[in-house]
């Protein structure tokens, strides 16, 4: 039996339970995963007691750093780049972890994307620094594009092998070229580039957000014929590295990640 739940504020228009709950009905797995409202700040208050019964969370903004400070453990990749998206029990303890990482990844690969010379990321947040430290080693430089200088140095910390430059929150004829393009920034945060992309686009975009369904940026995107992957690709693959944490199971990914796919986009369209 998996008891788990999304963790976050404001929580009430996750995908997450329809996604976990048709995964382990797929899998044949009892399971009870909801959606419970947790601010900032409430986190705390909200695991104690929590050790008996649960198997694990799945985290949200603004509980991604917060849970940092409260985990037993932190694995190597959430402590690189200060967010955790997971927190799950193991022999008696919390342990904290990155499943958006190693989503982008595998989103990225899912599309054939594995290397390249330069990427641009759009926002310096949480999730940000996790597509930086998904690309980094896979393309030679990164360019982030971001309102807050004072996010530098978290983001640079992300990086170990490419290299990275900052810029400030302006368009770049440069968006349009680089190999992959990653927007980060919250609703309707970069909807104000659409004006300046050229008539014909032939690089990939990663917009992360699922809603709105589909953002201004990626519906531009794809008609100027651009190749592009969205939040969607992003919430199946992370969710499936959760799947297979909490369910201590392994299945066939591509499969699931397909079906998955379709009961979202069922909801959005």
């Amino acid at each position: 039996m998996i008891r788990a739940a999304v963790l976050g504020s404001p929580i009430n228009h996750s995908l997450s339970p329809l996604l976990h709950t048709s995964a382990y009905a797929e899998l044949g797995i009892e399971n009870d995963y909801s959606a419970i409202e947790v601010g900032s700040g409430e986190l705390q208050e909200f695991l104690t007691g929590k050790e008996n019964g649960w198997t694990g969370f799945s985290l949200t903004m603004p509980l991604k750093e917060e849970v940092l400070k409260l985990a037993d453990v932190v694995d190597p990749i959430a402590a690189r780049i200060t967010s955790a998206n997971t927190l799950f029990r193991r022999d008696g303890k919390w342990i904290a972890s990155s499943t958006d990482l190693t989503g982008v990844i595998s989103a990225l690969n899912s599309r054939g994307f594995e290397s390249g010379s330069k990427a641009i990321i759009l926002g310096a947040g949480a999730t940000a620094r996790a597509v930086a430290g998904a690309l980094d080693s896979r393309v030679d430089h990164i360019q982030v594009i971001s309102r807050n200088p004072e996010r530098e140095d978290a983001m640079r910390a992300c990086v170990l092998t490419s290299t990275i430059e900052f810029s400030p929150w302006e368009y770049t004829a440069g968006i349009s070229k680089a190999d992959l393009l990653v927007n980060t920034t919250p609703l309707y945060g970069a909807d104000l580039f659409v004006d300046y992309l050229p008539s014909k686009i032939d690089s990939l975009f990663f917009e992360v957000l699922y809603k709105p369904w589909p953002s201004l940026l990626l519906a531009g995107w794809k008609e100027r014929g651009g190749e592009s992957l969205d939040g969607i690709d992003l919430l199946v693959h992370q969710g499936l590295d959760q799947i297979e944490l909490f369910s201590g199971r392994t299945f066939d990914r591509a499969a699931m990640a397909h079906f998955l796919r379709r009961k979202a986009l069922a909801t959005l369209e």
